[in-house]
């Protein structure tokens, strides 16, 4: 022991021999350093096959070798964590410098606050000199454009590490090691304001590149033009740019900005690019309104990158604008008066895309589908641009307006342009060009009430059976594909099933992006349907229940099985933004019996008064956007089409939404616990008793049926229950079944029990289904199950009873599944 211990601590070349030391040579480490690299792990057989193959070897035990591999394997661990720890060492210092800064610049806005003292002076600036003239010129000369961006640099600073804006703690953001940083709001200064501190391991120059090209980041950026660029004495840089804003919805214009950017680097070595509109400088460069865009104001903003002790770098972020709410009707004005919407669309966008970028270049992966992250978010930008593209329908893009069927709910757009559709190239799918000439977007905006977001769009995502239409899911598939295609027909025999594919997400899990299969479904070719299956990809963002006031997206497109990085990519979708900043206390989970509710619909005649929670009203904003390729011949037939089907979906999330709403429940809303309805509560008691009955024994030991739904809820073992039909369904599980399935307790009402089976199970199920019916219960061996996601779960063993409710007639199946896991 003394000899493994000693070579796993300093190292030493080393092996063990019948009590003696033997020094191995260059020559015999070089030769298993080889292996070490090429299997870290071998087999007794793998070395001693070495020991045949090395002649150098051929002194030294395969006993040796074996203690020289596993010393070898401890040297690679302790480096590692040597090199893990020396990095959060890092990050924590560089955290701590960080929270010192912003502890100091809080006392002196306190102070601030609490004298006439209006001084502003930042901790950056402290000590800087200062370059502007007491009169400077204000005009389009170099002179004029170097005051203005002197200038535009000390406000900057000002906000950014000084006291010139009170921040306050944006909610639901704690700083941290692990968070993405420390983010504020402004609190009572003009316009919308939002500043974020982070660390991020990149060096301050690659930043700084990465944060001046927007496009790459910011999803409502819809182009940056550089118009002029000229260097500063000091080494700075000056640009003058045009920057245009999609709209969020189809009720607003876009935002344009006349802006000066500044980058310059101060004396201590940190890199700054600030910002600032130039529409109220007397003789400076001008630039005329656009049509469609609202002239928005930038105040100063920017971006400073200080280089950080042992690489990487401390960034602070500021964004301030005045986005002009009047040219808005008043009920969307919070969308242009929120700096809670500014900091997460914008803001912490950055942050979280500088993150994204570090971690790609630190751990360098294939992912989804053998597909680099570079090449993933690319595609997600292709999708998000697109959905933009189709609600803003600007005229420069090839889009014009179709005439109204006398009722203004679905506007029509027509695109004929001949990069619209397949955007690089025109011919795709082994040299075919499609057929398909044009695309027409039909697209709405509707007001929601008393439905959060992420609730609203989780069962979007989950339940697209409620919402879709098969047929023209397959009609928008087929129009992908080479060669004619005809009109959608009736929905026949509906969806044959809808499976989620994982392929990306971000950092944080704030977007992900998926593959989804629409199984049994068919391609309309030459007025015939060919059975197939559909694959959409589909990006989702703003899906965390614990973010506040977050906006939400589902954004899909229909792809070929190819999916080719050059595929042409129609994008249809969802955006719901809240209009308010209201904290909504429900949890996600709380779909699980609401879903059901929009097949009983008696759910709301069975609520009680027990539920408590956030009881004031929300309201958001929906923005739907759907794109049909089709053949010129075609369109009065699609455009028909398209606004009787977007109609039919605005009055899906009409219903879905009436039913996900805490009023249907009367005045007391949101639930203590993800399944806590009384009909779950009486499924527990139900689940308990039978359990008793048939078994002999007590499933739990608890007290009132609150505590046996609490119990059962958090029980070890993973409890389902199923229906009793031909098709069996699962209707109920526990968080330890959700966590077996990877499934949500709405997407748990899809799976049919069948199909976590293998072939062995179901034949055992068949087999000894009648017993559970007759003798009330059964005990099945151990053996492998299947998650919602394909993924084999092991299990000791499992027990199925019957279930009986109050007339103790049989309400259905429970199986408990005991010491399950991933195999």
């Amino acid at each position: 022991m003394m000899a493994v211990s000693s070579a796993c601590k300093d190292g030493s070349k080393l092996a063990m021999d019948n009590g003696k030391y033997v020094r191995y040579t260059p020559e015999q480490v070089e030769a298993l350093e080889r292996l070490y690299h090429e299997c870290p792990k071998p087999s007794s057989l793998r070395r001693q096959q070495l020991i045949r193959e090395c002649p150098i070897l051929s002194n030294i035990e395969p006993k040796q070798i074996k203690v020289w591999f596993q010393n070898r394997r401890c040297r690679e661990k302790q480096r590692k964590e040597s090199s893990r720890l020396q990095a959060v060492n890092r990050k924590l210092t560089a955290m701590n410098k960080l929270l010192m800064e912003e502890n100091d610049r809080l006392q002196k806005q306190q102070a601030t606050l609490a004298t006439t003292d209006t001084s502003c002076e930042s901790v950056v600036t402290s000590g800087q000199r200062h370059l502007t003239p007491q009169h400077p010129p204000r005009d389009a000369s170099p002179a004029g454009l170097l005051s203005i961006a002197e200038e535009t640099l000390a406000e900057f600073l000002s906000k950014a590490t000084g006291t010139a804006v009170e921040w306050v703690q944006m909610p639901g953001m704690k700083p941290g090691p692990d968070s993405i940083g420390i983010v504020a709001i402004s609190h009572g200064c003009p316009g919308v304001a939002a500043r974020a501190c982070g660390l991020v391991g990149l060096e301050p120059a690659r930043v700084a590149e990465i944060l001046k090209d927007r496009l790459s980041w910011f999803r409502d950026c819809r182009t940056v033009d550089v118009l002029n660029v000229m260097s500063t004495g000091n080494g700075g840089t000056i640009e003058l740019l045009y920057m245009q804003l999609y709209a969020p919805t189809t009720l607003a214009p876009g935002r344009d900005f006349w802006l000066l950017r500044y980058t310059s680097l101060l004396e201590d070595g940190s890199l700054v690019v600030c910002e600032r509109s130039l529409n109220n400088t007397q003789n400076g460069p001008a630039m005329p309104p656009v049509q469609h865009f609202v002239r928005a104001d930038m105040l100063p903003s920017g971006y400073l990158i200080r280089p950080c002790e042992g690489g990487g770098s401390i960034i602070h972020i500021v964004d301030h604008m005045v986005l002009e709410p009047w040219s808005v009707p008043e009920v969307l004005r919070p969308l242009y008066e929120s700096s809670m919407l500014l900091a997460q669309r914008t803001t912490m966008a950055a942050l979280r895309h500088l993150r994204q970028i570090s971690q790609e270049i630190s751990q360098p992966s294939v992912t989804g589908w053998g597909r680099r992250p570079a090449a993933l978010r690319a595609l997600s930008q292709r999708l998000s641009k697109g959905f933009n593209e189709a609600v803003n329908g600007f005229a420069d893009d090839g889009w014009s307006m179709l005439e109204s069927d006398g009722i203004d709910d679905v506007t029509l757009l027509v695109n004929s342009s001949p990069s619209k559709l397949l955007g690089v190239n025109l011919g795709y799918n082994n040299g075919f060009p499609s057929i398909s000439s044009s695309v027409l977007c039909a697209k709405a905006s509707m007001l929601l009430q008393n439905v959060p977001p992420v609730i609203l769009l989780r069962f979007l995502r989950e339940h697209r059976s409620e919402w879709a239409d098969s047929s023209i899911d397959a009609y928008s598939a087929a129009t992908i594909k080479a060669g004619p295609c005809s009109l959608p027909g009736a929905r026949a025999g509906g969806f044959g099933g809808q499976v989620i594919l994982p392929l990306a997400h971000t950092i944080e899990h704030e977007e992900f992006m998926e593959v989804i299969k629409l199984e049994n479904m068919g391609y309309y070719r030459d007025d015939m349907t060919i059975p197939g299956d559909i694959f959409l990809l589909q990006l989702c963002s703003g899906v965390d229940e614990h973010a506040v006031g977050t906006s939400a997206e589902l954004v899909f497109a229909p792809i070929d099985a190819s999916f080719s990085d050059d595929a042409p990519i129609l994008p249809s979708g969802f955006r719901i933004i809240p209009l308010d900043s209201s904290t909504d206390g429900a949890s996600p989970n709380r779909t699980l019996d609401l879903a059901s509710a929009l097949d009983v619909g008696t759910t709301a005649n069975k609520a009680s008064g027990d539920n408590s929670g956030h009881s004031g009203s929300t309201k958001s904003v929906m923005t739907i956007a759907f794109q049909f390729a089709f053949e010129v011949h075609l369109q009065d037939n699609i455009a028909t089409m398209a606004r009787q089907y977007v109609r039919s979906i605005i009055a899906s999330v009409q219903r879905v939404s009436l039913a996900l709403s805490p009023s249907r429940f009367g005045s007391h809303n949101a639930f203590n616990l993800p399944p806590g309805t009384p009909e779950a509560q009486t499924l527990a008691r139900w689940i308990c008793n039978s359990y008793r009955f048939y078994l002999g024994v007590e499933l739990l030991k608890c007290e009132g049926s609150e505590s046996i739904l609490k119990s059962l809820w958090h029980h070890s073992d993973a409890v389902l229950c199923c229906s009793l039909k031909a098709l069996p369904v699962f209707t109920f599980a526990n968080q330890a079944g959700l966590d077996m399935l990877e499934t949500t307790l709405v997407a748990l009402q899809d799976i049919t029990l069948e199909k976590i089976f293998d072939d062995n199970g179901k034949k055992t199920l068949c087999s000894e289904f009648p017993q559970i019916m007759q003798q009330g219960f059964m005990c099945i061996q151990g053996g492998i199950c299947l998650s919602s996601m394909g993924r084999p779960i092991s299990y000791e063993r499992a027990v199925a009873w019957k279930v009986l409710n109050e007339e103790e007639s049989a309400h259905c199946i429970c199986f408990m599944f005991i010491n399950w896991s991933f195999v």
